[in-house]
C-alpha cells in the first residue's frame, strides 16, 4: 500500500458544502466525487496495458491512502477544523473508501462516509455503492416557511439543525455500447468516435437507490423531518470525456418515491436534466474552446393528489429545489424550494494555451496538466404550478466566472457567482454537469 498526500485544493473541493454559506446534506450527493475520479484513470491507463487473451479480466493493482488534514471558517460552523482520507483500489482495482469529519468551535460536527463502486463476483454489469452523512449545526442557515403560511414563501432562519442520510446504489450497466466490456470497464474515458446511437456509444444504466434522510431544526417542529423511500434513475453517459467534456452529452431521468406511513404522507417527483458539449475551433490564444449547455426540468406529480385535496409533499430539504453550487450558483444551497422548478444553463470554457502553473511555488509539487476558464449564465424558476407559462414567470438569474484545473486527475473548481439577491463563492470538485 503507497501513501501520499492529497492535495489541499481536492480537500477544499470535497469540504466546500460545509465551508458554504449553508448545509445542506443534499450536497454530498450526486456525481461521482474527486477520489472517484482517480479510480477511472487508474482502471483506464491499467486496463490498457492487459493482453488481448486476458480481455474480460481487470489488471492488478496496488491500494493506495491519501489523506489530508484541513481548517476553514464559515457562517454555520465558525472556525472548523478536520479531516479528509480515501482509500484508491479498496479491495477492488474500480473501489474507493472515503471518509470525511469535520469539528468546529461552535460545537458543530459532521461526518461522510461512502463505500463506492464495488462488485459481486459474476455479476459483471453491476456496481454497488453506499454512503452515509450526519451532521449537527449550532447555528445552521436555513430557508423555511412559516407556520402561520406553511405553502407560503421561505425565510432565511438561523437555528440548531440536524441533518443525516444513508444511501444504498444497486447501479446496472448494461451491455451496450462502452458497457459490453462490464461495469468497471465502462468507467473509463471514450475511446471511439462519439455517435447518437446508444447501442454503439456511451454508458446506458440504470441505478436503484433506496434512501433514508433526515432534518429536524429547533423551533420548526411543526415541519417534516424525514423522507424513506426509492429513487430510480435511468442515465445515458454519452460524453467523450468526463472530466473535461469536448463533445457528446449525457441524459438522465430520475424518479424518487415516498411511500409514506402512518406519520407521513407519501410523494413522488421526477427530474430531467440533459447536457450538451459543442466544440470550437482553437486559436493561438485558446487550445480548447468549448460551449457546454444545460437543460433541468423537475416536478412533484403528487403535489395535490387526493380528493380530499391532501397535500402528498416531499419535505424542502428533500423535494425539488434550486440553489446551490450546481444549479443557480449565484443564490445559497435550496433557496427556491417547489413543486417544480426548470434551469437553462450555458457555459463558455477555455483552456489557455498559456499554462504557466507547474512553475509556480507549491503548484509545481503536483501534476497540473491544464486548467480552464470558464464564464457562465443560468436562469431558472421554483414553481408550485406545473406549466410553462409558471415556470417561466420571473426567472431567476444567475452568472459568473471561474477557473478549473485538472490536479493529479481530479477536476476542481473555483467560482464566483452573481445574482439579484446575493453573491457566492463555490470551490467544488467536478464540473458542474
Amino acid at each position: 500500500m503507497k501513501i501520499n498526500p492529497l492535495t489541499i485544493f481536492v480537500a477544499l473541493g470535497l469540504m466546500s458544502p460545509f465551508a458554504s454559506a449553508e448545509s445542506s446534506a443534499e450536497q454530498l450527493d450526486g456525481k461521482p466525487s474527486g477520489e472517484e475520479q482517480v479510480i477511472i484513470e487508474s482502471v483506464e491507463s491499467s486496463a490498457n496495458k492487459q493482453k488481448k487473451n486476458n480481455d474480460n479480466q481487470l489488471p492488478d493493482y496496488e491500494s493506495e491512502f491519501v489523506a489530508v488534514p484541513f481548517a476553514f471558517s464559515s457562517e454555520s460552523l465558525s472556525t472548523a477544523f478536520g479531516g479528509a482520507g480515501v482509500l484508491k483500489h479498496a479491495g477492488q482495482i474500480q473501489s474507493s473508501i472515503l471518509g470525511i469529519g469535520v469539528y468546529s468551535t461552535n460545537n458543530s460536527w459532521v461526518s461522510y462516509l461512502r463505500f463506492n463502486d464495488y462488485q459481486i463476483p459474476t455479476l459483471d454489469q453491476w456496481l454497488f455503492s453506499v454512503e452515509t452523512y450526519n451532521a449537527r449545526f449550532k447555528e445552521g442557515v436555513y430557508y423555511v416557511p412559516n407556520q402561520a403560511d406553511i405553502n407560503g414563501d421561505s425565510e432565511r432562519v438561523v437555528t440548531l439543525g440536524d441533518e443525516s442520510f444513508t444511501k444504498f446504489h444497486a447501479r446496472y450497466v448494461l451491455p451496450i455500447g462502452r458497457g459490453s466490456q462490464g461495469a468497471a470497464r465502462s468507467l473509463g474515458r471514450a475511446r471511439t468516435d462519439i455517435s447518437w446511437n446508444p447501442l454503439e456509444s456511451g454508458v446506458t444504466s440504470v441505478k436503484f437507490s433506496p434512501f433514508t434522510q433526515s432534518r429536524e431544526l429547533e423551533g420548526f417542529e411543526f415541519l417534516e423531518d424525514e423522507a424513506k423511500g426509492l429513487a430510480v434513475e435511468l442515465e445515458w453517459d454519452n460524453r467523450d470525456n468526463g472530466k473535461n467534456s469536448t463533445q457528446g452529452g449525457q441524459t438522465s431521468f430520475k424518479v424518487t418515491r415516498d411511500f409514506g406511513s402512518d406519520s407521513r404522507n407519501s410523494w413522488t417527483t421526477w427530474e430531467f436534466d440533459q447536457s450538451t458539449f459543442v466544440s470550437i475551433d482553437s486559436n493561438e490564444w485558446f487550445g480548447q474552446q468549448i460551449m457546454a449547455f444545460n437543460f433541468y426540468l423537475a416536478d412533484t406529480p403528487t403535489w395535490t393528489s387526493d380528493s380530499n385535496d391532501d397535500a402528498h409533499r416531499p419535505p424542502s430539504f428533500a423535494g425539488v429545489s434550486l440553489g446551490g453550487f450546481e444549479r443557480l450558483r449565484g443564490y445559497t444551497s435550496k433557496r427556491f424550494t417547489g413543486r417544480s422548478a426548470v434551469l437553462y444553463s450555458a457555459e463558455y470554457r477555455v483552456q489557455p494555451r498559456w499554462q504557466p502553473l507547474q512553475e509556480w511555488p507549491v503548484f509545481n509539487l503536483y501534476d497540473i496538466p491544464w486548467w480552464q476558464w470558464v464564464a457562465f449564465a443560468e436562469a431558472g424558476q421554483v414553481s408550485d404550478e406545473f406549466s410553462a407559462s409558471a415556470l417561466h414567470d420571473d426567472l431567476k438569474w444567475s452568472a459568473g466566472i471561474g477557473a478549473r484545473f485538472e490536479v493529479e486527475s481530479v477536476v476542481v473548481r473555483a467560482e464566483l457567482a452573481f445574482s439579484e439577491e446575493s453573491n457566492q463563492f463555490w470551490i467544488m470538485v467536478n464540473q458542474p454537469f
